[in-house]
């Protein structure tokens, strides 16, 4: 996995790997550059585009500078500088890339005045304005030239970050800063492009290398961490010769009401597919005859407004909420088992159930699982403005409880109870449809049963749904739920 910096430990990567490589700064942005261009020319292949790059003068604008020379260099005949000279003070390796771009003979504009801007003709525009370590929204010239540069009828292209967009911390939420169509990020992407104001700064991210201290930069003291797929090749346990059911775990799914059964279904046929040894769905009685039709291998635990789980212990995880409905008798349900002392996986109706009696939160067991989206978040833990300080939240309350949260979103955010906090990067648009969530909630379940941790089972499931709904997405513009639990056996075949 990946561990993410801010933007100040980023520059320390930088300091450090310039001091023990030995490598020169100028040297360093020159491979920046190198790395920018070699993924932007990917995609602007017309060598007589307009291009139009904008520069600050410190080494956000040097990267720029560059940028434009070697682009020039590369056949781009229509490439235009324009420096944007808002302060007295330039950095050295500015400096030297004006010296380097000015014996191109490209044309290098000083914009002194926003409006200077004003009647620019670029089919592309290159962001070099400011770059990363910016915390609050821009102000003055530099306000108003962003203003005119994102009225341009031109896709922008940011710099490693979009000028006016902090790479770390509270995004405010009228955004002003450049709204780019890519940022073509260095070494790692920025914290903040997980979180989903940062759609209003850039369309899409990709992340360049450009050489760094990679050892540096995984030793610096930092709790957010990026899956990848290695990762999970770490974790998950092949089957081997002579193993038979017991040994995966026995799954209980406490989902589905009359009028919800569907969810129970999508939980139940999740947890089946992800490798549970026994699956038993607690659903209620009008419901049987759907589950034995549709999966007949799951066993039934009929449920009535009297049920109480006995013999919880026989169960090697616990999954309640996905369609289960919010009432007295369900309420009391989810209390009984959560004074059974065994770790739950906590979902949907389940929460809000949970939201209406906080005192039930303080008594959840140690290592359960719980797995909000924003709006069941913010009942259980208060209301956020924002997602910086949401996901903190979310961080402290998986210390303070001694659980594990899943806050979800396209990027989900794994907050363990050691003040870890894991990106699942898997998913996408596509899977934008009802029924995911109780999809996701039988595949933690069986994780769970197959005794892979808490922690282990939410980073599993996390990117294991993902997955599969990135795979389904290469063909199908939307993905069903249903399709998706079908095909997360698959997945996880291809991970192993």
């Amino acid at each position: 996995m990946q561990t993410l910096l801010t933007s100040s430990q980023m520059r320390l990567a930088d300091a450090f790997t310039i001091a023990n490589e030995p490598i020169s700064s100028i040297s360093l942005m020159e491979r920046a550059v190198q790395a920018f261009v070699a993924n932007f020319i990917k995609e602007v292949i017309d060598l007589n585009e307009q291009i139009a790059v904008f520069c600050g003068k410190g080494n956000n604008g040097g990267d720029g500078l560059g940028i434009a020379r070697v682009l020039i260099n590369c056949g781009y005949c229509n490439v235009k500088a324009y420096i944007v000279n808002f302060g007295d003070k330039q950095s050295d390796d500015f400096s030297e890339n004006l010296k380097q771009l000015e014996q191109t003979g490209c044309d290098i504009i000083t914009i002194s005045h926003a409006t200077d801007a004003n009647g620019v003709m670029a089919d592309t525009v290159i962001d070099a304005i400011l770059g990363s370590g910016l915390n609050k929204p821009l102000t003055g010239e530099y306000a108003a030239l962003i203003e005119i540069m994102n009225a341009f009828p031109a896709r922008i292209y940011a710099v490693d970050v979009p000028t006016g967009f902090p790479s770390e911390g509270i995004i405010v939420k009228n955004y002003n800063g450049i709204e780019a169509f890519k940022t073509i990020c260095f070494q790692r992407p920025k914290i903040n492009f997980f979180f989903p104001e940062s759609a209003a700064a850039t369309e899409r991210y990709e992340v360049v290398n450009i050489g760094l201290n990679e050892a540096f930069i995984e030793s610096q003291d930092s709790d957010i961490h990026l899956l990848e797929d290695q990762d999970i090749r770490k974790i998950l346990k092949p089957r081997k010769n002579f193993s038979h059911k017991g040994i995966y775990g026995h799954a209980l799914i406490i989902a589905g009401s009359t009028n919800t059964m569907g969810a129970a279904i999508l939980s139940s046929m999740a947890c089946l597919n992800a490798g549970a040894g026994l699956t038993t769905a607690c659903i209620p009685n009008s419901g049987l005859v759907t589950l034995n039709s549709v999966l007949p291998e799951v066993m039934a635990l009929p449920r009535d407004e009297y049920t109480r789980i006995e013999n919880t212990s026989k169960y090697h995880s616990i999954a309640i909420g996905c369609g289960l409905g919010i009432s007295s008798e369900n309420a009391k349900l989810l209390e009984s088992l959560i004074a059974a002392r065994q770790p739950l996986v906590i979902d949907a109706d389940a929460l809000n159930i949970l939201g209406e009696n906080p005192e039930l939160i303080k008594q959840l067991p140690q290592h359960s699982i719980l797995t909000p989206h924003m709006k069941e978040f913010d009942r259980l833990f208060g209301f956020h403005q924002e997602w910086w300080s949401r996901v903190q939240t979310a961080k402290a309350k998986a210390k303070e409880l001694q659980i594990v949260i899943v806050l979800k979103n396209q990027y989900t955010f794994i907050c363990a109870p050691d003040g870890s906090i894991f990106i699942n990067p898997t998913g996408n648009p596509a899977m934008a449809q009802g029924g995911m969530g109780d999809v996701l909630t039988g595949v933690i379940a069986a994780f769970v049963a197959q005794n892979y941790t808490s922690v282990e089972a939410a980073i599993l499931a996390c990117y294991v749904h993902g997955k599969s709904g990135d795979v389904l997405a290469s063909e199908h513009f939307v993905i069903s739920a249903t399709k998706l639990a079908e095909n997360v056996s698959r997945t996880i075949r291809h991970l192993l």
